[in-house]
């Protein structure tokens, strides 16, 4: 369709996330300052129909049905595309291209054995994402500091061209020695390729990862490879539906399209293409990020966020307002050494199933109902109970979703729940409690492994939840965890939608450059942080920032000589000299300290040493503003629009419970459970022993009632 321009005081940005089972909208509008949000059904087998259904939605509660290209300023996404590919392992045949005699580096790996070195007798390592048969060398040698020590074989990397030309292997990944320090072999290898082989879809590790490391920096090109057809087709299918809706054509303004990265980042959608593996984190980084400025605003310091959708639950660290960022991150089973938010996934959302074991003890997860068919409850051909069949057979969600517009078949998911009840020789009640226990156990252990198995406290957190799903049990998490308080946000099911609009355009850049820090070279430091600045200065130029607009953050991997993992600090910006650069190592040591309690500052005989040089070009933009408001004079809340039996015991006693609509809620409001809070997209179940209250910036802050003992 082609939409009727609207009135020209309208200046949109839209943020869109794109989730297993619902697609989340949140339109800014930047001339006004108001919020509009929404929710719509994903469609899994062609995505760009929710995203289209979603901003048509978005702007018809706005009251701008009829807004056309020049009101929406821009549209910023996150999407699962790829991760959802890497965690189902959906990877085709993928061609690999590598310096002769190293043919086996994938093979070789790394030594690490999952769970520990107990099991390692009956380890076996994984495929390799790309086969030892479908691996070609190349002829011609670098060292590490890009000298050439062997020229280039042209006519060898001719006939690897043809190899894969003619076993119809079109996604190749090529990463030869040393192309960190100079990409000259690789940048032919690329172009023999285009050639020989022009259906190819070719990943360069100097363009994908200019560091040290050839089998990270492998898999982290093979990765890249993998994702890139399927990444561009879905690009160019939502450019096509957007340019389709606005009005847009070759000659007029098309409306700009991001794309959220894993580094906490949005990069347009035409530039995603030549960097896809950018995107695996896309949705669960958004989040995040959204989550991490609410509860600054509210005088939250230390934060866990807590993402549960209808498919997993996405946790992650925020200390001082900001996630925090890893480079040794994963994909399902793939590693991946891009810079990325340190998130941990569980599969436990809404749609999580509940199976029994061969044992016959009860699970729940990681597989998922999804969207289609969904829960028993949603009746739509759905044959496994899952978390939300245990919650509305427990009445701590209502019998529908989004305000009614879905509506919810309870007794389908108690007959579910009954036949698995059956099974463990349990009545319903306790079996749906079971099930819920094991969800928030599951969630336990990913906030774990973020806090406990790294060494901080999860004590010193104030968890963050938000999602569909995510609020819906953190009054258990309080009990598990011993937390603090949780902090729910307001519109908690469209967190991750408003953090696409709260996000910068970022890219990041790195050079691998190894020194001990008494033997530094400071006029070169200073020259390839010129270097790396030059190429952030270029992307933000194609992204529209005025040069005036740039902002740049430069930081540097550095390590204790003889160790083999390094720690991120920062580099303060100003000429590099001896000054700085003994600042940096100060940083180091202290950095140091923080994460592994020691450190040898003042000891000259652990030298540190330099390894990786980064700059992060950022173009900032203009962010919706978290609003603070009048509390109410006496603090009285609303009264219960109504009750609902609900069971929160053990004992699967059903308790008659008043519900509140969240939308009569004000700052200063008090509820003590048991209490039910009800919004559009989500809900919050206060049970006995909690208290929920209504902060300033209309957060509810749940916390345990002094002297309730703890409960199920």
């Amino acid at each position: 369709m082609v939409a009727v321009p609207s009135a020209p005081q309208h200046r949109l940005r839209i943020g869109i996330d794109t989730g297993g089972t619902f697609t989340d909208v949140v339109a800014f509008d930047e001339s006004t300052g108001t919020l509009t949000t929404t929710k719509t059904p994903s469609t899994p087998s062609e995505p760009a129909d929710a995203f289209l259904a979603g901003i048509e939605k978005v702007l018809q509660i706005a009251g701008l049905p009829d807004v056309g290209g020049e009101a929406i300023t821009a549209v910023s996404h996150g999407t699962t595309v790829a991760t959802n590919q890497l965690l189902e392992g959906k990877v085709e045949r993928l061609g690999f291209v590598t310096t002769e005699g190293y043919e086996f580096v994938l093979e070789i790996a790394r030594q690490s054995v999952p769970d520990g070195y107990g099991n390692s007798y009956f380890w076996v390592k994984p495929d390799r994402i790309v086969p030892v048969d479908l691996v070609r060398t190349v002829g011609g040698r670098l060292d590490y500091t890009g000298a050439e020590i062997r020229p280039f074989d042209e006519e060898q990397a001719r006939a690897v061209a043809r190899w894969f030309r003619e076993r119809g292997i079109a996604t190749i990944g090529v990463c030869l020695l040393h192309s960190y320090a100079n990409p000259a072999h690789e940048e032919r290898m690329g172009e023999i390729l285009t050639e020989e082989h022009p259906e190819a879809v070719c990943s360069l590790s100097s363009q994908v990862l200019r560091e040290y490391r050839e089998y990270e920096r492998s898999m982290t090109t093979l990765v890249d490879a993998a994702v890139k057809p399927r990444v561009s087709a879905y690009v160019a299918s939502i450019r096509t539906r957007l340019d389709a809706y606005t009005g847009g054509d070759e000659d007029a303004r098309r409306v700009p399209f991001y794309m959220m990265k894993s580094n906490g980042g949005v990069l347009s959608a035409d530039e995603v293409v030549h960097q896809p593996i950018s995107t695996v984190l896309s949705g669960p980084a958004a989040g995040a990020l959204g989550a991490a400025l609410i509860a600054r605003h509210a005088g939250f310091d230390k934060v866990l966020t807590c993402d549960g959708g209808g498919t997993s639950t996405d946790v992650c660290v925020v200390v001082d307002g900001e996630p925090t960022l890893t480079t040794e991150g994963s994909v399902g089973r793939y590693p991946s050494k891009i810079p990325m938010i340190d998130i941990v996934t569980v599969g436990a959302g809404g749609g999580s199933i509940a199976w029994l074991s061969p044992e016959g003890t009860l699970k729940v997860g990681p597989a998922s109902a999804g969207a289609d068919p969904g829960p028993l409850c949603y009746a739509k051909g759905g044959t496994d109970v899952t978390i939300t069949d245990a919650h509305v057979v427990l009445g701590r969600i209502p019998p529908y979703l989004l305000g009614g517009e879905i509506p919810l078949e309870v007794e389908a998911a108690r007959r579910g729940l009954t036949q698995l009840a059956d099974k463990l020789g349990m009545g319903v009640e306790e079996c749906a409690l079971g099930v819920l226990e094991i969800s928030a156990w599951n969630q336990a252990n990913a906030v774990r492994q973020l806090t406990v198995q790294r060494g901080l406290d999860v004590r010193d957190f104030t968890l963050t939840t938000f999602g569909g799903s995510g609020s819906l049990l953190l009054c258990r998490l309080i009990d598990v965890l011993n937390l603090p308080a949780v902090l729910v946000p307001p519109d908690p099911g469209n967190v991750s939608a408003f953090g696409l609009l709260t996000v910068d355009v970022k890219n990041d850049y790195v050079q691998t450059f190894v020194s001990l820090h008494e033997n530094l070279d400071l006029e070169e430091v200073a020259s390839r942080y010129a270097e790396l600045t030059d190429k952030a200065a270029e992307a933000l130029d194609k992204e529209g920032f005025a040069r005036d607009r740039h902002r740049y953050a430069r930081t540097a991997d550095l390590r204790y000589f003889g160790q083999a993992y390094e720690v991120r600090v920062g580099v303060p910006s100003g000429p590099i000299d001896r000054r700085l650069a003994d600042r940096v190592a100060e940083s180091f040591h202290a950095e140091h300290r923080a994460l592994y309690g020691y450190d040898f500052a003042g000891d000259d005989r652990q030298q540190v040493e330099w390894v990786n040089l980064r700059v992060s070009g950022i173009g900032p933009i203009q962010r919706p503003e978290v609003r603070r408001h009048d509390p109410v004079p006496d603090g009285a809340a609303a009264g219960p629009s109504g009750t609902r039996p609900v069971c929160f015991s053990a004992e699967g006693a059903y308790v008659e419970t008043p519900l509140y609509a969240r939308d009569d809620l004000r700052p200063g409001n008090r509820l003590a459970g048991p209490a039910i809070i009800e919004e559009y997209g989500a809900t919050v179940p206060v049970h006995p022993g909690f208290v929920a209250r209504v902060d300033d910036y209309l957060n509810i802050i749940v916390t345990r009632e002094e002297g309730a003992d703890d409960g199920v």
